[in-house]
């Protein structure tokens, strides 16, 4: 824990300030610090005792970094509110009556009706942003975590590390003394203005950070990302384009992705903690960080990040700051004049000196310090407790911080249900009845939904179902694999959460180093063939169908020994190591494992529909490249005309034939996503604005019609409906592209 006391802040004037300043012969002869106390800033003899361990942590500290870190807190968490939070989207989740499965922590925990949802996302922006202004501040901070965890416990498929420390960091503001510079509680408090915090204010959110960090790397010494197999997709990102000009691609993942992420997570703490460091830290995480704003989807969680990174600098920078810029703005700008007021939540020298003791107070902060800190350092490790919570990663996601440790691909999900009186077997299409993509990887959530589609399906004539799910999961670039064991009825299933899961199916980690092999069967494949390499345990099948559109497919045994069934033909077909055989196409087969242990196999095919539509493709451009140059010396027949329109909309309307349409729109797309990936800082901000401003409007429109509607009652259907579609306007670029993401025309679907 003493790594988390920052030198230089714990001997910055706080307990000196209040000393006359022309008192300049008791500072001569003021003794020097020892070593220990210019690093650490604290001294060994302050741990001798429970009484100077108290004294330590409530130490006077100045208010000012603390300050500005709750303003930069409270703005970013009013942003997160209309984004992550989902204020803008509020009414597709939690839309009265619907029949919708949800995951909360707890089953009875349920949602309140949609109007008063919209409420609590109201008390939580105003709290958020009472905990910016330092307004009320301990109301506000009750508001927003009050709120917060109500939402956070409502819905476990939006739980992720960055949301839960949203939550533990509005804790902790909730019990510190935040307010005491640059809020408005100090202006109509003068007691309250720019007096001192505590020490361990400062201690606790160090702490947090510290841990966030280091925890992660530890996390991150894990064999899959030390061998580079957890994001090795993000290597071909464009922010990484640098650094291949030096390095590969392989290496730039093997190398700067997964051991920079690991460097950087075990150093980064002790960077900012020591003096002649933290410029390289704050460089080094800023760095970080801001790659990661543009690398993924994580709302304010870069941000939040960097707004921590001052809190390790000496706690009196923004007076030092503010004082560099021109003394008329120094009335809207933070105080800048040194010297805090004395504050009772602090224990100061001469209390120390005259034998008095501590006030119960500051002996329950530091035991409140001690206690959590413990505790955080434990709940990444607790996985032995919460057991039904374990899959093949540990625990809830949220509260272990193995950030990016695991990626996943599904390859097959198949929902069974039978009739308990009748017998009757049928199927689901996946996610049916849910928005929610995550319950495919965790059992607690698989039972809930489970019971949940069991409580629907009576609906549809379907008594007592019966539910089974088939689903095929690959974690971190290893083998297709089932996660559950497809032949236990998921309703029925025992599941608690402090035992393991009986029907979870063992992650194949010897298989591992398979994936090896893989890179090289992929690397000598064209670029029209695909594959999919499969793993499953002996006595159970895979049952798949062949599309029309997929040509040579064949299944080859890389271990083991199966048996391939041909539905249609009705006959079996024995293949051990090495062999292989093609498939119809058209049809259904069944793989059967017949092998003591678990089998490999691969299935390897060629796209025929897409092959000769991209030939196609090629055909037209060399047909509009000659047209335009003048080297076309045919006529173009009439279905190929509006390859020479100049308006690229009016022609993708006005042609006739199916593929020149589809590489007519294929082509706007790809200038779309040209034009943006070159266009200037101004055209970007521009449209950053403009998404930014419908995506506010449409929260704060939505939010105003569930306030009436609670206040005065539902007005008219249609007068209902015309204001719901009045706040669901887009902006005109969105509406001239409701045919699909950018992203998946320009093959960067997986960034």
């Amino acid at each position: 824990m003493a790594c988390c006391v920052q030198s230089a802040d714990l001997t910055s004037g706080s307990g000196n300030e209040d000393e006359p300043v022309e008192d300049t012969t008791a500072q001569a002869v003021k003794p020097p610090e020892g070593r220990m106390k210019r690093i650490f800033g604290f001294e060994k003899e302050d741990f001798s005792s429970w009484h100077r361990i108290v004294c330590l942590l409530n130490r006077p500290t100045d208010p000012a970094a603390l300050g500005i870190f709750r303003c930069m807190f409270g703005m970013l968490m009013a942003i997160d509110i209309t984004q992550e939070r989902g204020l803008s989207h509020l009414d597709y989740k939690y839309l009265d009556g619907a029949p919708i499965c949800r995951f909360p922590l707890f089953s009875s925990l349920e949602p309140l009706p949609m109007d008063w949802m919209y409420l609590v996302y109201v008390v939580m922006f105003l709290g958020s942003v009472g905990i910016m202004l330092g307004l009320f501040y301990r109301l506000s901070c009750l508001m927003f975590i009050a709120t917060y965890w109500y939402v956070f416990f409502l819905d476990k498929t939006a739980w992720n590390n960055h949301s839960y420390l949203y939550g533990l960091i509005g804790f902790q503001l909730t019990l510190m003394d935040a307010n005491r510079y640059w809020s408005l509680d100090g202006l109509m408090k003068p007691k309250k203005r720019n007096a001192d915090v505590p020490l361990w204010n400062y201690t606790l959110l160090r702490v947090q950070i510290f841990i966030v960090y280091f925890i992660a790397g530890i996390k991150k010494l894990d064999a899959d990302w030390v061998e580079g197999y957890s994001m090795s997709y993000l290597a071909h990102h464009w922010l990484f384009e640098p650094f291949q000009m030096i390095l590969s691609v392989d290496q730039v993942s093997l190398l700067v992705v997964h051991g920079g992420g690991l460097a950087l997570d075990l150093t980064a703490g002790y960077l900012l903690f020591f003096d002649a460091t933290r410029p390289f830290g704050i460089v080094f995480v800023s760095y970080f960080h801001c790659m990661n704003s543009q690398l993924f989807s994580i709302g304010m969680f870069a941000y939040t990040m960097l707004a921590t990174s001052p809190l390790f600098c000496y706690p009196d920078w923004p007076r030092r700051f503010f004082a560099r810029f021109p003394a008329p703005l120094w009335v809207l700008l933070p105080i800048t004049a040194p010297g805090p007021q004395p504050s009772s939540s602090c224990v100061y020298p001469e209390v120390q000196k005259g034998g008095k003791k501590p006030r119960f107070r500051h002996k329950l902060a530091t035991v409140f310090a001690f206690i959590y800190v413990v505790e955080q350092f434990f709940l990444p490790y607790s996985h032995f407790i919460t057991q039904g919570y374990n899959n093949w990663t540990n625990g809830l996601y949220g509260y272990s911080w193995d950030m990016m440790v695991h990626s996943r691909s599904h390859q097959h999900v198949k929902i069974t249900y039978k009739d308990g009186t009748t017998g009757e077997v049928g199927y689901l299409n996946p996610g049916v009845f849910t928005h929610s993509r995550r319950w495919k990887d965790h059992g607690d959530m698989l039972k809930q939904y489970a019971v949940c589609l069991s409580a629907n399906l009576p609906r549809y004539n379907i008594t007592e179902p019966e539910i089974y799910f088939d689903i095929w999961v690959s974690i971190n670039e290893r083998f297709q694999q089932r996660i559950f064991d497809p032949r236990v009825d998921i309703v029925k299933a025992d599941w608690s959460p402090f035992r393991p899961n009986p029907w979870l199916m063992p992650l194949l980690v010897d298989l591992s180093p398979w994936r090896t092999k893989f890179q090289e069967i992929e690397s000598s494949l064209d670029n029209q063939t695909e594959i999919v390499f499969i793993a499953d345990f002996p006595g159970l099948h895979l049952e798949n169908f062949v599309s029309e559109d997929l040509g040579n497919t064949s299944v080859q045994v890389l271990q083991g020994q199966v048996t391939v069934e041909i539905t249609e033909e009705n006959k079996n077909y024995t293949l051990e190591t090495g062999q292989q055989m093609k498939l119809p196409h058209g049809a259904y087969h069944k793989v059967y494992t017949v092998s003591e242990g678990p089998s490999c196999y691969m299935y390897v095919y060629v796209n025929t529909t897409e092959a000769a539509l991209q030939q196609n493709f090629t055909r037209l451009l060399g047909i509009q490249e000659r047209v335009r140059n003048g080297t076309e010396t045919e006529p173009l027949p009439p279905e190929l005309l509006p390859l020479i329109a100049t308006d690229d909309q009016g022609s993708e309307v006005n042609a006739t034939d199916p593929v020149v349409q589809l590489f007519l729109r294929r082509q706007r797309r790809m200038k779309e996503v040209k034009k943006r990936r070159e266009a200037n800082v101004m055209e970007r901000l521009n449209r950053f604005t403009v998404k930014k401003y419908y995506l506010l409007r449409r929260g704060f429109l939505m939010t105003s019609i569930a306030l009436r509607n609670l206040a005065f009652g539902l007005p008219p259907v249609d007068q209902l409906t015309r204001e719901v579609a009045f706040a669901n306007m887009k902006e005109p670029l969105q509406e001239a592209n409701q045919d699909g993401p950018l992203k998946e025309e320009a093959g960067h679907g997986e960034l």
